[in-house]
């Protein structure tokens, strides 16, 4: 496990991070890539949204131009005190501090799922997704973004010591413990040196 896979060292990494994180976050997660992945989910009128791990309200922010009814949730004060200061408490978006892993939701609740820049520092990524999954509605669909893995073995060992970086096959294992049949990974980049993100959308079983 990475050091920032432990929620206390993340917790202190982002109050530091969060001073500078709209200004820096482009490198890795840029609005093409937000845009496209968003063109990967369909969304209905009336849909309810909700974003896991939603950080300063980048990822929240894309999905406004979609629904109304969106919904925010982080376990870091410092980060969403950014995103207070862009949409208001519950305003535009009902906020929430909480944990990926245990959310406070009732089954069945959500249209939409998305989580992006977050699952890299969940402990047990496959509890979360499996969250993810709980409350999402038959029929729903979750898409998670988290760091692909490097191919450089210097890059690997680092990428391993300090959080979770996955590829493809990786990816295929936590979706299916998690209780996902139906998914797809894609690969983004938001420039020729950043680093990759893998994309995994998912359907929702309506069994």
């Amino acid at each position: 496990m990475g050091i920032l896979e432990n929620k206390a060292n993340a917790q202190t990494f982002y109050k530091y991070l969060s001073t500078v994180y709209d200004r820096i976050n482009w490198f890795n997660w840029n609005e093409e890539m937000r845009a496209e992945a968003l063109s990967w989910l369909e969304f209905g009128e009336d849909d309810r949204v909700l974003d896991v791990g939603c950080g300063t309200g980048f990822g929240t922010e894309g999905l406004l131009q979609h629904a109304d009814d969106v919904h925010g949730l982080d376990q870091s004060a410092h980060q969403m005190a950014k995103a207070f200061e862009k949409f208001g408490k519950h305003d535009r978006v009902n906020f929430y501090r909480g944990d990926a892993e245990r959310l406070p939701f009732a089954d069945d609740t959500f249209d939409v799922v998305w989580s992006s820049g977050s699952i890299e520092y969940w402990p047990n990524p496959v509890d979360g997704l499996a969250e993810m999954r709980r409350v999402a509605k038959p029929g729903g669909q979750v898409l998670v973004v988290g760091p692909d893995y490097p191919n450089n073995r210097v890059l690997q060992r680092m990428a391993d010591a300090i959080m979770l970086f996955y590829d493809e096959e990786e990816g295929d294992r936590l979706f299916r413990e998690a209780g996902y049949e139906e998914f797809e990974h894609h690969i983004q980049q938001a420039t020729r040196v950043s680093p990759r993100a893998i994309t995994t959308v998912a359907q929702v079983s309506e069994e």
